[in-house]
């Protein structure tokens, strides 16, 4: 005999391509890790987290060192791209600079606390992840480096060391900033922040003669 069609069944989890159950496996890790850092962190927590089986999860990821390198992966490209962005965003250099601090800003303020996997990771001994967070500042540097050397046409060494100043400062003053419980608007502390970086950038001469513009307040 068979069961009558309105008898209970019992629900089969979802389906998902492969990159959308990658996608939702990352989510779920950077919740667990951000709340409680990587050492702390359990796979079967993450596992719950995004409502799987602990089989399923290390299908995707082999282990827990391999799912938070791909979560630093992601958001390291993240924060250069941004930067990279800035440069391209525009051809005045003001506010070019107003764009690569606004990455900075937008990155530490997010939601998802990103910035806790690449700035305040409890990983940093372990040579795979300091190799992606020293990623992240060459990244920025170069960016800004190659937008100085075309503007410029200073030396590779010298836009290296102002692309570092600048990338620097617009790190260390976010970072500032959230620690210190946002007690300046953001706008505000972006809009000094870049004050303070274009007055030093300006007074380099572009190519051609001229200066990069002495601007009086970023507003």
């Amino acid at each position: 005999m068979t069961a009558a069609s309105g008898g209970p069944q019992t629900a089969r989890p979802t389906r998902l391509p492969r990159s959308a159950r990658r996608k939702q496996l990352l989510a779920a890790a950077q919740q667990v890790f951000v709340a409680h850092g990587y050492h702390a962190a359990a796979m079967d927590d993450i596992a719950e987290r995004a409502g799987v089986s602990k089989p399923v999860l290390y299908q995707h990821f082999p282990g827990k060192l391999e799912l938070y390198l791909a979560l630093l992966d992601t958001h390291c490209d993240a924060i250069i791209a941004k930067v990279r962005g800035a440069m391209l965003a525009s051809p005045d250099n003001k506010d070019r600079v107003k764009g690569a601090v606004r990455a900075y800003f937008d990155f530490m303020d997010h939601e998802s606390e990103a910035f806790r996997l690449v700035f305040e990771s409890d990983l940093r001994n372990d040579p795979q992840v300091r190799q992606r967070v020293e990623r992240v500042e060459q990244g920025c540097i170069a960016a800004v480096t190659d937008t100085i050397i075309s503007d410029t046409g200073l030396r590779a060494d010298q836009a290296e060391l102002l692309a570092s100043g600048l990338a620097g400062a617009a790190g260390q003053a976010a970072q500032f900033w959230l620690a210190n419980g946002r007690r300046t608007p953001k706008a505000e502390a972006e809009a000094l922040v870049a004050a303070l970086i274009w007055r030093g950038i300006a007074s380099f001469p572009l190519q051609g003669g001229s200066t990069a513009g002495m601007a009086p307040e970023i507003g």
